[in-house]
């Protein structure tokens, strides 16, 4: 009977990478057929494996939920300092799926959750180039000068150059539609950071091929890949 290490199907299951999947094993959250699980565990489907109390079936059920983020609203599964998690707007059947392209708390829109380590991969690695559109409002105008140097140059971050494609969306040049295909670390908000300009609002519309459509604020639905 074929057999898969166990790190590796609680990736692929819960969509956690193999570093997460093995520092839950060390952490006592993986049981297999009753009993603590160590690191280099191999299963098969005879073997019953449970994380944190739930049984994680063999056979893949994978699910994919778009979420939109509220601001005020972190993706990791635990509170810091009492500020509320995603995971609290969603069912108890939910909350062991995976957020993919996280965004900060001050920022809403367009959050995926899975437990399909695939999909979370190709949807974030840059080999793949998924697209993701965003609303921003600044404190001011941008200057034309800055909108080039931002578009056609880019800016040199202490991570690189940060690129952004710019569409100016009112007459005061201090609401933009920003596309990007990178995912770094508050990106948009470094990029216009280093000119000078604190960024009010930051709301994702679009991540590849899914839109908030008329989804309201802390609403989710199934979605089909």
């Amino acid at each position: 009977m074929e057999q898969i290490r166990l790190n590796k199907f609680l990736a692929e299951r819960l969509g956690l990478s193999r570093r997460e999947a093995d520092d839950a094993i060390e952490a006592g959250k993986v049981k297999i057929n009753g009993a603590r699980a160590i690191l280099g565990a191999r299963i098969d489907k005879t073997t019953e494996v449970c994380y944190n109390g739930n049984v994680v079936p063999f056979e893949a059920e994978f699910s994919y939920l778009l979420l939109n983020k509220p601001a005020g609203y972190v993706c990791s599964r635990r509170s810091q300092g009492g500020v509320p998690t995603v995971y609290q707007l969603l069912p108890e059947k939910y909350r062991q799926l995976k957020n993919v392209g996280r965004l900060d708390k001050d920022s809403s829109g367009v959050i995926l959750l899975t437990n399909d380590g695939n999909f979370a991969f190709e949807m974030t690695h840059p080999k793949f180039v998924k697209r993701k559109i965003y609303t921003v409002e600044l404190d001011r105008s941008l200057e034309p000068l800055h909108q080039q140097m931002i578009a056609d140059f880019g800016i040199e971050l202490k991570d690189g150059r940060s690129r952004l494609g710019l569409t100016r969306l009112d007459e005061t040049r201090k609401i933009w539609q920003v596309e990007m295909s990178e995912g770094r670390n508050r990106q948009i908000r470094r990029t216009f950071g280093a000119l000078g300009y604190t960024v009010v609002s930051l709301r994702r519309d679009a991540f590849g091929k899914w839109t908030l459509g008329d989804l309201q604020p802390g609403e989710f639905r199934e979605i089909k890949i």
